[in-house]
Order: structure tokens, then C-alpha cells, then sequence
């Protein structure tokens, strides 16, 4: 009689071989029993094949490869999670590392919420940068401000982990999302709204090795606001209730955060970013808003 897999990893990928490899090295020390889980691994339409980063690993890691022509990564850990045959699904990113005993500790949230939705926690992997580390701190921030406010409704795909059953029930992630951004965070809500229970688990450990400069800094978080449209979209849409606009405590506590987390003259750099990654946010959020209209004036109302 076979035995199921306790997890399934799907990593969605595309174009970073180096930056996978790094992210298999992690997983292939992994602390935990090699025939309990897999890794899967999904190549988004890359350029750049991944067939002798994974030739690297198959003697290490129970490792298989899926291809896919480029749709974006909601569509490729659906893949993979299609592919699976763990008991639970965990995600994360071609450009994380994940820690010794990461599996161990989601087994223990998971051996008292069997369930739930579990997120861990995120340690930025480049601290020289004032970019990444701005990111890193907006990601804290959110966290630390659901929780405080009893309003815990997301975590970040890079390090979640959900039981395989009931992400295939409620559709996985919205595949028409062609880009990584707030993704995430329409699956976490309609978890929610579904009745599912979301728990945080920090000692479930990540590190994210997502080098920023200013150019890459200010398109992803001009991305996170088209993704915010998308997510308010969607919500309405699914008539999952109106998303509340936070107050301006919400705010005035983000910039006042680094100064709490980081050396004053440092701290003061990291706010300004913050200020920045809001004003990126919003001019995204507005982008994609006028590109609905005009799609809408030109084609008609989407359906449903």
C-alpha cells in the first residue's frame, strides 16, 4: 500500500538559473525524510532552460520539471500543484533559500491546524541593499499591522504553505494575473471568504535573495499597485465585499517603522523608500484603472 507525501515545494521559475540552483542547494539540505516530500520544479515559458540546473539535483532531491509556454506565475504553481502529491502544498520563489528545518516546523503548525493556511516569515537576504531591505520592511510592516489590528489576511507566496485538497477546491491562484503581484494576496481572501483559517507560522524561515535597484525597486511596486486594481477588481466581481481604504495611522506608522528596525541615519533612507513604494503604488493602481476603462469603452464590460 502506498504511503502519501507529506509536502509538495513548487517553485515557478523563469530566466534565473543561477538563482534556482541556489534555491535547490537549500532545499537538498533540507532536514526532513527524502521520500516525505517533492520538489516541482515549473519553467514559466523561460529563455533560459533549467533542464541542467535540475540534471544537478535529480541524485539529491525527488525532483521533477514542468514546462509551460509563459502565462505568468499564478498559472504556473497551479501547474505544479497540479503535478503534486503531497498532502500540502508549499510555495516558494526560484530566488529564496529556504532554512534546515523548514519542512519540520510547517509539520508542526500543521499537526495542530491541519487545515489552515500557513505563512512564515521572510528575512531579507541582501541587508546592503536599501532597496531590498525597504521591500522586505513594507512586507513586516503588513504583518505586524494585521496582527496588532486582529485583521491577519495575507501572506506572501514565496513562503506559504495550504493543504493540497482545498487549494485545488477553491481554483488555486487567479491565472489570469500575467505578472507576480498580489496574487497572493486574492488567494489568501478567498481562502478567507471561503471560511478557511490563515495562521502565521515565523519559525518557518525564508531567506529572499531579491537584489533591488531603484529602477526595479520602483517597477515592482508600481506592479504591486496594478495588482492592487486587479485585487479590488476581483473582489467586487466575486461579491466578496468592499476592501476598506486604510486610515492615515496605517501610513504614518509605515514610515515611522524602519526607525524601530534600523540605525537612525540608515532608518531615515529606508522611510523615504517607503514613501516612494507608495507613490509607486498608487500611479500603478491608477495605470491599470485607466487601462480597464479603456479596454471596457473599446470591448464592453467583462463577464460575470
Amino acid at each position: 500500500m502506498s504511503t502519501q507525501r507529506r509536502f509538495s515545494i513548487v517553485i515557478a521559475t523563469r530566466n534565473r538559473p543561477e538563482s534556482l540552483a541556489t534555491c535547490l542547494e537549500s532545499l537538498a539540505r533540507l532536514d526532513y525524510p527524502a521520500d516525505d516530500f517533492e520538489v516541482i520544479v515549473v519553467d514559466d515559458g523561460g529563455t533560459s532552460p533549467v533542464d541542467g540546473v535540475a540534471a544537478r539535483f535529480t541524485d539529491r532531491l525527488p525532483l521533477a520539471v514542468l514546462r509551460l509556454p509563459h502565462r505568468g506565475p499564478g498559472a504556473a504553481r497551479n501547474a505544479g500543484a497540479q503535478r503534486s502529491t503531497g498532502r500540502w502544498l508549499a510555495f516558494t520563489d526560484d530566488d529564496c533559500q529556504v532554512t534546515q528545518d523548514y519542512l519540520r516546523r510547517l509539520e508542526r503548525r500543521f499537526a495542530r491546524h491541519p487545515d489552515a493556511l500557513v505563512g512564515g516569515r521572510t528575512v531579507n537576504g541582501h541587508a546592503e541593499s536599501l532597496c531590498s531591505t525597504a521591500t522586505q520592511r513594507l512586507i513586516d510592516y503588513l504583518y505586524d499591522y494585521s496582527r496588532r489590528t486582529g485583521r491577519l489576511e495575507f501572506f506572501t507566496s514565496n513562503n506559504l504553505a495550504l493543504p493540497t485538497d482545498r487549494f485545488r477546491a477553491l481554483g488555486g491562484f487567479d491565472a489570469s494575473w500575467r505578472f507576480a503581484a498580489g496574487e497572493d494576496r486574492d488567494l489568501c481572501d478567498r481562502w478567507r471568504h471561503a471560511g478557511g483559517v490563515l495562521v502565521h507560522a515565523p519559525e518557518a524561515v525564508i531567506v529572499h535573495r531579491h537584489l533591488l535597484d531603484m529602477r526595479r525597486f520602483w517597477r515592482q511596486h508600481f506592479n504591486y499597485g496594478r495588482g492592487a486594481h486587479h485585487f479590488h477588481r476581483a473582489r467586487a466581481r466575486d461579491e466578496r465585499g468592499r476592501h476598506e481604504v486604510e486610515p492615515w495611522r496605517f501610513y504614518t506608522g509605515l514610515l515611522a517603522y524602519p526607525f524601530k528596525h534600523e540605525p537612525a541615519g540608515r532608518a531615515l533612507r529606508v522611510a523615504a523608500l517607503l514613501g516612494l513604494s507608495q507613490v509607486a503604488n498608487t500611479l500603478g493602481f491608477l495605470s491599470e484603472r485607466r487601462r480597464d476603462m479603456t479596454t471596457q469603452e473599446t470591448t464592453g464590460p467583462p463577464p460575470g
